[in-house]
């Protein structure tokens, strides 16, 4: 019997299994999330996920990576041909319409946690990865605002307030979210 289904390309699973694992990684945590919970969500098996990934970890690094890159895709077309305060406005106003993406932002969390607590029990590869693509962020923001660190550095210290106040679960109504230029979406 034939299947009306379309096969995905090699890289296409590859994704859809580092998307499963952001919002796994999200919700649990790198100690928390298990390959399983990854597998399922992606309606693969979990032998499977290994012939993608070698372990658990890269899975998490993957993720981070990715998760890192789609952040900078929303701050790059929100500020195409801008730059300076121009641009940073612009990059706010995006990263403000991502906190009803839950998951995007708390895999951020996620993944500065994870580094702690995986260089506390002396294993320093996760670190290594999320710092360099981190700091790849930071320094594309840096430049796309005009080169200025001070200007990066509050810049990214709005996105952690952001972050921590969706980690609270503050409703997006709540009067906490009025300090924040024109609210919150």
């Amino acid at each position: 019997m034939a299947r009306n289904s379309i096969r995905m390309s090699a890289e296409e699973r590859r994704e859809s299994v580092v998307r499963a694992a952001m919002v796994e990684f999200a919700r649990g945590g790198y100690r928390g999330t298990s390959t399983d919970a990854i597998a399922r969500r992606v309606g693969v098996s979990q032998p499977y996920l290994f012939r993608l990934f070698p372990n658990k970890q890269a899975m998490f690094e993957a993720a981070c990576d990715f998760c890192v890159e789609e952040t900078w895709r929303v701050f790059d077309r929100a500020s195409e041909g801008l730059t300076g305060e121009a641009a940073g406005s612009a990059m706010a106003d995006a990263y403000m319409s991502m906190v009803e993406d839950r998951e995007q932002l708390m895999m951020q969390m996620q993944m500065y946690v994870s580094v702690f607590a995986a260089e506390s029990a002396g294993e320093g590869e996760i670190g290594e990865t999320a710092r360099a693509a981190w700091l790849r962020l930071f320094e594309r923001v840096r430049e796309r605002m005009g080169g200025d660190q001070r200007e990066a550095t509050r810049f990214f210290a709005y996105g952690m307030l952001i972050n921590t106040l969706v980690g609270l679960g503050y409703p997006t109504d709540h009067r906490i979210w009025s300090g924040f230029d024109g609210g919150c979406p």
